[in-house]
This record gives structure tokens, sequence and C-alpha cells, in this order.
């Protein structure tokens, strides 16, 4: 119990790319259900996830959340289409949607995924700007009319501290557009503290010694190749997606595109997604490591040692309604 004050609302699994979380983040969602009586429904941090036809090559494994037990409801998979560029702000936009769903029904939201950007945006409550839609329109129109120096005045006064950018201040439309965004933001501000929206994470991350890791990774992807992950290339390019989008969306659209248009045989696709996609897990450990230094706490939890994580968050999850201790 360890007399910890925090209330925790997230509980986040993440780790590097073939280490198993997402059966773990399942496995936990259905344990806490069914001994617990607390429903989890799972929000993906994976930035290829979210795209449409993009399975055998992101490693969704959406069996995984219905097959072995009761389903357990996903968020941020399959959501867009490939030709769509899909960023850091729409993640952060659609998660805090998710995220205020799943808590209006009462249910604990697990995040899980490999994508260490999205995931500390959302630990670290990254301020990000706000997007100008139509709603803005009205708005933008009343502030033009204003004096460059009353513009200024309400910006600085919005802005908690001085803009890098000092070329906000002297273009009207810039400046117009950055006053904007800061009442936007304040906005959401106001309403996160008055919904209680403040993200207070448990986070559990999935630790493999580097050579298991890359014996699954080999693994992992031949068996990908069998299950059609070439004829899943095959098929978006069908979908009118380009071969400039397919080498833009990441290690396995790149070479099996690559070995489409003849510019490299089938062994050197293989042997090359596995170094690369090796690497791409290193990559992703360091992120999480540079995490840690900057004061998130991982509680690191070794393969797939499901009890240690259901300890951890039964420990650590005091405040969540039936689960104790």
């Amino acid at each position: 119990m360890e007399g910890e004050a925090r209330t925790y609302n997230l509980i986040v699994v993440l780790g590097p790319t073939a280490s198993g979380k997402t059966a773990l983040a399942v496995r936990l969602s259905r344990y806490l259900s069914s001994d617990h009586g607390v429903n989890c429904e799972i929000i993906s941090a994976d930035s290829r996830q979210v795209y449409r036809g993009m399975d055998l090559g992101t490693g969704k494994d959406l069996n995984e959340f219905v097959e072995g037990g009761d389903p357990v409801p996903y968020h941020l998979i399959d959501i867009v289409d490939p030709h769509y560029e899909f960023n850091l702000f729409e993640f952060r936009r659609t998660f805090d949607v998710a995220f205020s769903e799943i808590q209006r029904k009462g249910a604990c939201p697990v995040m899980v995924g490999g994508t260490g950007l999205y995931i500390e945006s959302v630990v670290e409550g990254y301020e990000l700007p706000a997007a100008l839609g139509e709603e803005s329109v009205g708005r933008i129109s009343e502030l033009m009319v204003l004096e460059m120096d009353e513009l200024r005045r309400m910006f600085l006064e919005l802005k908690s501290e001085p803009p890098h950018n000092k070329t906000d201040l002297e273009d009207k439309r810039r400046l117009v557009r950055a006053v904007v965004i800061e009442e936007k933001r304040l906005m959401q501000k106001r309403r996160e503290r008055e919904e209680g929206h403040r993200i207070t994470p448990i986070i559990a991350g999935v630790r493999i010694e580097r050579s298991i890791l890359r014996d699954r990774i080999r693994r992992r992807l031949f068996e990908r190749i069998d299950r059609g992950m070439i004829e899943e290339v095959e098929a978006l390019r069908e979908r009118g997606v380009s071969w400039g989008r397919l080498d833009s969306l990441g290690l396995e659209y790149r070479y099996i595109s690559r070995f489409l248009r003849g510019e490299i045989n089938r062994d050197e696709m293989v042997q090359t997604l596995a170094v690369k996609i090796g690497q791409f897990a290193k990559r992703q450990e360091t992120w999480f490591r540079r995490m840690e230094r900057k004061g998130v706490l991982i509680h690191w939890i070794d393969g797939g040692d499901f009890e240690a994580l259901r300890k951890l968050v039964e420990r650590k999850m005091i405040r969540i309604p039936h689960v104790n201790p």
C-alpha cells in the first residue's frame, strides 16, 4: 500500500516491438474485470496501428483483444486511412476523447504501445497547439479589426512566458492566430480542471533481454510474411497508396515496397528487415530510458511476467474501486 496519496487514473504498459506488451495489457484488463470488478478499455499508443489495412506490418494482433476470454474494448486502432497524415496532435486529440469516454463509463483506461513520443506526451502532459477549426473563423474576424498593439497585449497576457518566435508579434495574421490558439489552450485547461481530466499514471515497462528480443523479432517477421504481409502491401498499392507514402509508413512497408519494385530480392528484404527492426527496438528502449532520466517513473517487469504486473497494479492502484492490495 505504501501510503501513496496519488489517485491513479491510467495504467500504461510500454515496451519495444515484439515484447508482448499487448498480450500483457489484455490479460491485465481481463483480470481486473473478473477478479476486481473493474472494467478496462485499452488505448493504443502506436503511431501506425491507427491506419486501416495495415495489420500484419504493424503487428496489430487484434485477435488478442477478442480471443481467450471476454472481449476487451480498444481505441485508436483502425481509425484513419493510410493516405491520412496522422500526427502527435491528432493522437492527443483522439486520446483525450477516448480517455474521457472511458472515465465517464466508470472504467479504467489502459494505454499500451511503443511509440515513445505519444506515450510521453500523455504522461508528461504536453501542451500542444490547438487546431483552428471552422468554429474559430468568427473569432479571427473579430480580432483582425484590432490594432497591433492591442493584439500584442492580449497575446502576452494569455501567454505564460515570452514567445520564442518574435515573428508572431510582428505579422498580424500570425499574431491573430497565436491569440486564438492561446485562448483555446486556456479554455481546454479550464475544462480539464473542471472535469478532473489530469493524468496520473502507473507505468509498467516490459524488459526483454536483447538476444531474446532479436530472436522474437526474426521469428515474428517470418510468421507475418507467411501470413501475408507482402500481400498486404500489394493490397495497399491497389487502394492507391503511393510508393512514396508506403516508404514513409515504416520499415515493413518500406522494404517490402522495394522488394515489389525489384530493387532488392526476397532474402535481402528479410535480412534487412530483421536488422532494421532490431535497431528500431533499441531506439525505443533508448527513448524510454530518456523518459526515466527526465523523471518519469517506469516500473520494469521482465518479459511476460504477468504476476509482477498484477502485483504492481494491485499495490499502486489503492484508490481504484474494488482493487484491494
